[in-house]
């Protein structure tokens, strides 16, 4: 059995799922199980995708046309193969650089064996930058009033690791010591700064 999954990055009209809708149906998904969702990659709510995962079952394969139809970034990717794995789903992606990757065979389980080392590797990395950034940050200490909850050093590190989809918005927050209500004062989601984030630092 099939499942289809499609994503498109604006829900104004702009873009058309048309594309990745024939691209599933002649890989042989029914019409009525694709899932689909208008929203940016970059989001972590998105319902069709959410329904899509519950609707799969044991020895189902889940068929996306691309690969960055799915995931917001490699680590979130790996996260999703692993869970269908768990489930015994497969996954099936038609083109794109991802094209062919097949886990319900044993070269594609390989390449998806390969990219979760990249992420791990990915993730260390920027977890290494960033407690080596907000320790040089602190070491600068602050002077005078605490009139922000940031530094400028600290809001630069902000916009920088949030400007990084791979960054994990709760440990950048424990290493700031805020919030991240208080964190989204000073930068958004993408990095760009935001009305506390533009005061620190005079823009």
């Amino acid at each position: 059995m099939l499942i289809g999954y499609v994503r498109i990055s604006k829900a104004d009209g702009s873009q058309s799922p048309d594309l990745q809708f024939d691209a599933l149906r002649a890989a042989g998904v029914e019409p009525g199980m694709i899932y689909e969702d208008r929203t940016s990659g970059a989001r972590g709510d998105r319902p069709g995708l959410e329904n899509c995962l519950r609707a799969l079952k044991e020895r189902v394969v889940h068929v996306v046309r691309k690969l960055d139809r799915l995931g917001r970034n490699l680590a979130h990717l790996v996260s999703i193969v692993e869970t269908l794995s768990r489930s015994g789903v497969g996954l099936r992606v038609l083109t794109g650089k991802g094209a062919k990757i097949d886990t319900t065979t044993a070269s594609g389980r390989l390449v998806f064996g390969i990219l979760a080392a990249l992420a791990e590797f990915e993730r260390e990395l920027i977890s290494e930058r960033t407690i080596a950034g907000l320790s040089a940050a602190r070491a600068r200490g602050r002077k005078g009033g605490r009139k922000f909850a940031l530094t400028k050093a600290q809001v630069r590190l902000a916009q920088t690791a949030m400007s990084n989809r791979n960054t994990s918005v709760a440990e950048l927050c424990r290493e700031l010591r805020i919030k991240p209500v208080t964190l989204y004062r000073y930068v958004g989601p993408e990095g760009e700064l935001r009305k506390h984030g533009k005061q620190v630092l005079g823009a």
